[in-house]
């Protein structure tokens, strides 16, 4: 199976992101498609989820996946979450060990969060919305309210999604973005406006706090590598979801 780093394989953690090559579905969810919602053949999903639960070693009825609205709402997991009953939100937080988080993308920022020091963890669905609305930052402060997780304690990874070479937005996503003070992700080219995501969540984490060794980014286009990657732009919204996967040991 083709994962990317970062990936960790240690007896305390697990954690990685994959491509969208190793699995089973067809053209034009080829071929490790980990979403249901896209309109794929649920069996090939189904196996694509218990191919990555092999790889990855845990059950795959203990993953917790969410319903994603780009909204900025945390859930916390609790006992009656599995695999069948997937929260809306966009990002989940938990302290169980044995319980893998999973955050799908085909374009927005893929985001696994680990606290060492208090052993919490956290998977996070950030496009444009979710960005700008802070989920990251709320989701770290839900983290410290509910493990006494704080700024030093962790360790953040980004995902690929589409980078500013290709997300183009129209004058109202731009006034937004100068709005709320991330002037720096605009990019302009002649009458085209372009936005890097990436940009506004290093600024939210670097005004955090958080430690430059402790952030690491890959620094893959989805749109430019959708030959590696599920891209809804490049794909021209009809395509699968790549994944970041986190589990405690």
């Amino acid at each position: 199976m083709n994962l990317i780093t970062p990936i960790f394989k240690t007896p305390s953690l697990t954690a990685c992101f994959t491509t969208r090559h190793g699995g089973i579905s067809k053209t034009p969810f080829d071929s490790l498609n980990l979403a249901f919602h896209v309109n794929d053949t649920p069996n090939d999903v189904h196996q694509n989820h218990l191919l990555l639960a092999k790889e990855l070693g845990y059950e795959a009825n203990t993953l917790i996946y969410m319903r994603q609205i780009h909204s900025d709402s945390v859930v916390i997991v609790n006992e009656m979450m599995d695999f069948n009953s997937p929260p809306q939100c966009d990002a989940l937080i938990t302290n169980r060990p044995h319980v893998p988080l999973m955050v799908m993308s085909a374009d927005c920022t893929p985001i696994l969060v680990y606290d060492s020091t208090h052993n919490a963890i956290a998977a996070i669905h950030a496009g444009r919305a979710g960005a700008l609305n802070e989920i990251l930052p709320k989701t770290l402060e839900a983290m410290k309210a509910e493990y006494g997780t704080t700024v030093e304690d962790v360790m953040v990874f980004l995902g690929p999604s589409i980078q500013g070479c290709c997300y183009e937005v129209n004058e109202t996503i731009a006034r937004e973005t100068v709005e709320k003070g991330y002037t720096e992700a605009l990019r302009r080219d002649e009458t085209k406006v372009f936005l890097d995501v990436n940009t506004i969540l290093l600024q939210q984490l670097h005004s955090l706090g958080v430690k430059k060794e402790n952030i690491e980014v890959v620094n893959h286009c989805t749109s430019c590598q959708c030959d590696t990657y599920f891209s809804y732009r490049a794909d021209a919204h009809y395509t699968g979801r790549i994944a970041g996967v986190i589990l405690l040991r």
